[in-house]
């Protein structure tokens, strides 16, 4: 089982949350969830990395996917995370738009809303996720990480182009083919052209696939 990497980002992949991590010339394919990979994109490819990584592998799923974090906090919080019902590692992977404190903090104050904000965590799963998870996460909530939301409640000063881009990376890592992401967004925004900001394109998606 690998729970460390370290060594050369040579590959990070602007279409998917995967990354290539060199060490000693094996180079290991990484699902990075959704913060991490923007830590890593500020700095970009041939960077030295040290992550910390979640190892997955089931008799469903015999191909390890190896989930990479930045820090330990954030690998043990993923691993609660995963604990919770219906929500797997690549999932909780794309959902991960927020810093691990959010997070922890909306699950202490039962905030589903907030929750529900993140790809692919419907009201239903949210709430699952606080029944589960809420009076565990006060270690998480304390931290003073970054406090990062790549999905803010205001418009983000950034073209629609981009704001497209960023939703249909967050659906590929939720395992959509990248035509296919690009297509359920389209037609979002084609029935509601007056959608701004990733949070409501997203929501609009998982809205229109529910039966």
């Amino acid at each position: 089982m690998i729970s460390h990497l370290s060594g050369k980002l040579s590959k990070l992949r602007k279409d998917s949350l995967y990354a290539v991590v060199d060490v000693s010339g094996v180079g290991y394919e990484v699902l990075l969830p959704y913060f991490v990979k923007r830590t890593l994109e500020e700095q970009g490819d041939g960077q030295q990395v040290d992550l910390e990584v979640y190892y997955y592998v089931t008799e469903r799923h015999p191909k390890p996917i190896l989930i990479g974090f930045m820090r330990e906090h954030e690998k043990s919080f993923f691993e609660r995370l995963v604990g919770v019902e219906d929500i797997g590692p690549t999932k909780a992977a794309a959902a991960l738009v927020m810093s691990v404190s959010t997070i922890a903090r909306a699950i202490e104050d039962g905030d589903v809303a907030t929750l529900k904000r993140l790809p692919g965590i419907g009201e239903r799963t949210a709430s699952k996720v606080v029944a589960t998870l809420r009076g565990k996460m006060a270690g998480w909530a304390l931290l003073k990480d970054e406090g990062y939301d790549s999905l803010p409640s205001q418009p983000r000063t950034q073209g629609l182009d981009e704001i497209k881009e960023d939703v249909v990376l967050a659906l590929t890592g939720l395992g959509y083919r990248r035509s296919e992401a690009r297509a359920r967004v389209d037609e979002v925004l084609e029935r509601s052209p007056n959608l701004k900001n990733e949070e409501d394109i997203l929501r609009e998606v998982f809205r229109a696939e529910r039966p």
